[in-house]
């Protein structure tokens, strides 16, 4: 299949071919037909599927129709989670809209409102925005959603995992009844299934499973750790292989991203943190300077996991596993793409079990594990998956046992137990308005 045949216009399709992009993938080829025919959809699609496009593009092409709504309000509205996944999404509507004139921007906490209410002062095609800022923007009725015609949830699942359910149902409210409103999540859970009745009407759902995701040439490796310690000596010894030239490094906590990156940074690597209590500021400066090439390695929480966009990353990190198996698939998504082949690495310790176990079932597949020479691990882990290198049994601890958390970094002892990014949204309540400038 050809994006010709999806019914596209030719700017369009100019600007699609001067991406390099010559045929749509499954979740494009599926959703993008519904979509132009106006129909209410759900998608569920893993990260490096090409969901972004299959929003954007029929956003695009509505676009091209004059509104019958005069006024200054979006006629698309696009909702994500993090500010690093809105700028992404705006960067796909430059790219394929650059033939087109469409004005476009973004509303994102953490950004100064005087850029932002110079757009909505105008009129204005497309926004792509964060919950919390855009119900900002309607309590200060500086935004109008009176003429939107198309309702966009990206990353859904990741929205209300972020407690922004309450936020999604005032924007929808806000919204005419008479909208087309598309839904894109990695998981279909109850809450998610709620969600959709409640903002839906007579969807259509196209499913992408995860054995798209898996077909992506990403090598995942399983190196279990004794403690703490081992596997600082585990990751001295993987980076310091040539052939890991850009990576990220994932982290359970934000205090143990910074402390880490700093340890790295002293010993010379070119190192650097990301994570949610940075400024939006601090977070642009570190990515543009890993796609420059002067941060090799990226000690990140899973803020960077779903949005994060820097091409040529050819190894991702797992230093500590993560809480969700989702965010396993999106943290590995950040190597392998567009068509590229990658390697990930988890470190797997005791206290872990019970996330590598998850991992493990929701993916279908046993990591297998690796050793190396001069670093073997002095214990088996009991793994509930069989596995190379792992025998089928119960975990090895209580999974229902709280862990303590990770100590401090290289062997700094008396390290307080750490607390998992899961970026929440902190609200502030100043003169009982909310101050969203400190999502994700």
């Amino acid at each position: 299949m050809s994006f010709e045949s999806l019914n596209l216009s030719a700017p369009i399709l100019k600007a699609i071919s001067a991406c390099g992009y010559t045929a749509p993938t499954p979740i494009q080829a599926q959703s993008i037909p519904l979509a132009l025919e106006g129909k209410d959809l759900i998608g569920s699609a893993q990260t490096g599927t090409g969901k972004t496009a299959s929003f954007v593009l029929p956003a695009l092409e509505r676009l091209l129709t004059p509104s019958e709504l005069r006024g200054k309000g979006p006629r698309v509205l696009v909702l994500t989670p993090t500010r690093e996944l809105a700028t992404q999404v705006s960067d796909a509507v430059r790219s394929y809209g650059k033939f087109m004139r469409v004005r476009s921007g973004s509303i994102l906490g953490g950004m100064p409102y005087r850029f932002q209410m110079d757009l909505l002062s105008r009129p204005v095609d497309f926004i792509v925005g964060t919950p919390g800022r855009i119900i900002d923007h309607l309590e200060r009725r500086t935004l109008n959603l009176s003429r939107l015609e198309l309702l966009v949830l990206d990353e859904a699942d990741r929205m209300l995992d972020m407690g922004f359910s309450e936020d999604v149902d005032r924007i929808a409210a806000a919204c005419p009844e008479g909208r087309q409103t598309m839904l894109f999540t990695a998981t279909m859970d109850d809450p998610m299934a709620k969600l959709a009745a409640r903002l839906l009407t007579d969807p259509v759902r196209v499913a992408v499973e995860g054995k798209e995701v898996a077909e992506l040439q990403i090598e995942q490796r399983l190196h279990v750790a004794d403690d703490m310690r081992h596997k600082n000596r585990l990751l001295q010894h993987l980076i310091s292989d040539a052939s890991v030239s850009k990576a990220i490094i994932f982290s359970a906590t934000k205090r143990d991203a910074d402390q880490l990156a700093a340890d790295l940074y002293a010993q010379g690597h070119a190192a650097a943190a990301l994570h949610g209590d940075m400024s939006q500021g601090a977070r642009n400066r570190t990515i543009v300077n890993m796609r420059r090439g002067k941060v090799r390695l990226l000690v990140a929480t899973d803020v960077a996991a779903r949005g994060l966009d820097v091409s040529g990353i050819t190894h991702v990190i797992n230093y500590d596993l993560p809480k969700f198996a989702e965010d396993y698939v999106h943290r590995i998504g950040r190597t392998g793409r567009a068509g590229a082949s990658g390697v990930a690495i988890s470190f797997c310790s005791l206290n872990e079990v019970a996330y590598l176990d998850r991992i493990e079932r929701y993916t279908g597949k046993a990591l297998p594990q690796h050793v190396i020479p001069g670093l073997e691990p002095t214990r088996q882990l009991r793994r509930a998956n069989a596995g190379p290198g792992g025998k089928k049994g119960r975990p090895s601890f209580d999974p229902r046992r709280k862990s303590t958390g990770p100590k401090a970094r290289f062997g700094a002892p008396g390290g307080k137990p750490g607390r998992r990014d899961q970026d929440v949204v902190v609200e502030y309540r100043r003169g009982g308005r909310r101050d969203s400038g400190k999502q994700g």
